[in-house]
């Protein structure tokens, strides 16, 4: 692994937005407005959510950081101005500091009322936002050599990116407690150690043999 080269590598990042009332700031369930508008746009670059506060924007897959940095920017301002023409505003942060989710409405969508019959209060409360990148790369040996090797950088990773100390109106005691919500979901946290890519694959199967997952 000493020459590992970047040049192979991809990126792509999805961002989750919060749709807000411009008058109250609190959060609000817009029955997919935004998405029906960025799709005339941009297409599948824009996706409906579980909860209908939320509105996912994904970019393509990216050959490095500058294309990615472009692709995301375009995003924000597309859906910035479709939600400006519908009296809607957007914003960014892990939580919303003041709205309950008991108040928004769920999406719509088959997969989204399977997602709430099977975690329940776990599924509806989970009404968070977040920033993802991933990175692609051909050799699975070398995905998993890293997946392996970041686990020592999460901490501070994390630490550097906190943005979420309130939650319902209250000052939670904690600067992320976005992960604390996101922590009821039973498939989530730190992936475990893989010695090797058959032995991430045969832990994959474990998973879909017992039902703990439908698919990979």
């Amino acid at each position: 692994m000493a020459n590992l080269s970047y040049k192979g590598f991809t990126i792509g990042v999805e961002e989750e937005y919060m749709v807000i009332d411009p008058a109250t700031r609190e959060l609000k369930s817009h029955e997919q407005r935004i998405v029906q508008e960025g799709q005339k746009l941009i297409k599948d670059k824009v996706k409906a959510e579980m909860h209908q506060a939320v509105v996912e924007v994904g970019t393509d897959i990216c050959a490095d950081i500058d294309e990615a940095f472009t692709d995301v920017s375009t995003l924000r301002k597309t859906l910035s101005s479709i939600s400006d023409s519908l009296g809607l505003k957007l914003g960014a942060s892990g939580t919303h500091p003041f709205s309950h989710w008991e108040s928004q409405l769920i999406t719509d969508h088959v997969r989204y009322y399977e997602i709430v019959n099977e975690l329940q209060e776990a599924a509806r409360s989970n009404l968070i936002f977040g920033l993802h990148v991933h990175v692609g790369m051909a050799n699975r040996e070398m995905a998993i050599h890293i997946a392996n090797s970041a686990r020592y950088f999460l901490p501070h990773i994390y630490a550097l990116s906190t943005n979420s100390p309130f939650w319902e109106g209250r000052k939670t005691g904690y600067k992320s407690f976005r992960t604390k919500v996101f922590d009821k979901f039973p498939r989530t946290g730190i992936p475990d150690y893989f010695e090797s890519i058959e032995a991430y694959d045969n832990y994959v199967k474990m998973l879909i043999k017992t039902n703990c997952i439908d698919n990979a």
